[in-house]
């Protein structure tokens, strides 16, 4: 018990020594080569995305390649057996995903997900989850993001990846006209 404790700690000191918030602080440092804050995480800071009202996820922190999102599971987000249905670790590990992928563009480039994937390791009923999310590798025009999910005592819920396609021109020019 004592070295699983001893891990949750190191993991959180880890987290925390890369500029990432405790579940206590708000922080949003946004980088991408240019050193400005892309627009597409400047409109999630303005204004929540109907996909995190409607779940009721926050993104506690975005920068340098990283983010992390957080919310309380409960009853409201239960599939038919009870437990929390799948997707919504899903769209908050993808919203986790993107955003962090989003910190490592510049701002003329948008970005579309090819594929994602998650694997759920254990059940959850009720529960404050974490979601922290990194890029991987970044090419010129493909990424690659993983993404744990934890619980409040800092157990692996999910694992996530997704694969990035980077627009530029005309194809970016489509994503912000929607």
């Amino acid at each position: 018990m004592r070295d699983k404790q001893a891990e949750r700690n190191a993991r959180a000191k880890r987290s925390n020594a890369l500029g990432y918030p405790s579940r206590e602080h708000n922080l949003k440092r946004m980088t991408n080569p240019s050193g400005t804050t892309h627009p597409l995480i400047q409109r999630v800071l303005a204004d929540k995305p109907p996909i995190a009202k409607l779940i009721g996820f926050v993104i506690e922190g975005i920068g340098e390649g990283r983010a992390v999102g957080s919310m309380e599971a409960g009853p409201q987000h239960a599939n038919p057996m009870g437990t929390l249905h799948g997707g919504i670790l899903c769209d908050l590990a993808d919203a986790a995903m993107g955003m962090a992928f989003a910190s490592t563009l510049a701002a003329d480039e948008g970005f579309t997900t090819i594929s994602l994937n998650i694997s759920f390791f254990r059940p959850v009923w009720k529960s404050h989850l974490r979601a922290e999310a990194r890029v991987t590798n970044r090419g010129r025009n493909v990424g690659y993001v993983e993404c744990d999910v934890t619980d409040q005592n800092g157990k692996r819920i999910a694992a996530a990846n997704s694969t990035c396609f980077i627009l530029r021109g005309e194809a970016h020019g489509r994503e912000k006209s929607s």
